[in-house]
């Protein structure tokens, strides 16, 4: 069951990442062609760049269910089965706190925010702090469960790439 709540997640966050991307492209696409016409929606600005941070939360959240943020692994895959994972678990521990960090401080301002509204439209500006909320909660999510592995005896490190191998 927590696979299959695993997998819906991920595809949730894939379909949001695609109509998020579409939206902004709508948008900024709507903006250049109203200034063209030489009548410019001043909306268009605005809502563009709420969407572009949700984009760029978005393409962070899917990075970190796929472990495809940049990690130089080169000294840490070389080390033994053993202490490769107590140093995984160090690691993840640190990205960890730096999602909690993420989310408490997130949650901060966003509450800061609130009681503001963006310039030409009715919306608070705590939305655009908001993904920051659910990227902490994620990426302390993902770090809590890549412990839990590495602690259990999961994973392993890396193969080395050998010349001419990829």
């Amino acid at each position: 069951m927590l696979i299959a709540l695993r997998v819906g997640l991920d595809r949730a966050i894939q379909w949001l990442a695609v109509g998020l991307t579409a939206a902004l492209l709508v948008v900024v696409m709507l903006g250049v062609i109203t200034r063209a016409l030489g009548d410019p929606l001043i909306w268009t600005d605005e809502i563009s760049r709420f969407l572009m941070v949700w984009v760029a939360v978005a393409g962070w959240l899917l990075a970190t269910r796929r472990r495809a943020h940049i990690r130089i692994r080169f000294f840490h895959g070389m080390l033994p089965k053993r202490a490769w994972r107590a140093t995984e678990v160090v690691i993840q521990c640190g990205i960890l706190v730096l999602g909690a960090m993420l989310a408490w401080y997130g949650v901060d301002i966003a509450m800061r925010n609130r009681d503001m509204e963006a310039l030409s439209l009715p919306v608070s500006l705590a939305w655009m702090y908001v993904p920051i909320v659910i990227a902490g909660l994620v990426t302390a999510g993902q770090a809590a469960s890549e412990i839990v592995e590495r602690l259990r005896g999961g994973g392993s490190p890396p193969v080395p790439i050998v010349d001419g191998a990829a």
